[in-house]
């Protein structure tokens, strides 16, 4: 049985195998990532600190492109989602983070979702 927080996270467990342990910590940093981002408009994933271009829509991004990458692809051998085909990564290697400027908030949790599920 898991036990959920007070944020809706799931709590890994206390002791486990290893698999076990490393599901329940991925699904703990998920859930908290979903946590932490839940609510933010635009304007709060387009924000910027200091000199840093760092976002938090930025990140969102990057999570789903890691998460399609090395769960879909490397791990299971899966082509990758459409969205990752027609990029030119050699143009722009971080494109994930550079085009996430104004990307709409609900597209965004939608794009990290989905490749989570995947």
């Amino acid at each position: 049985m898991t036990t959920i927080d007070d944020q809706g996270r799931p709590e890994p467990p206390i002791a486990a195998g290893e698999v076990e342990t490393l599901l329940g910590f991925l699904e703990f940093q998920r859930a908290t990532f979903a946590w932490r981002t839940s609510g933010l408009e635009r304007a709060g994933l387009d924000a910027t600190v200091g000199v840093s271009t760092m976002t938090l829509g930025g990140l969102v991004k990057h999570l789903a492109w890691v998460e399609d990458y090395w769960f879909s692809q490397r791990l299971h051998g899966n082509n990758p989602a459409e969205v990752w085909v027609e990029i030119d990564w050699d143009t722009d290697p971080d494109w994930e983070w550079n085009s996430a400027a104004g990307d709409d908030p609900d597209a965004l949790r939608s794009l990290w979702e989905a490749a989570t599920d995947r």
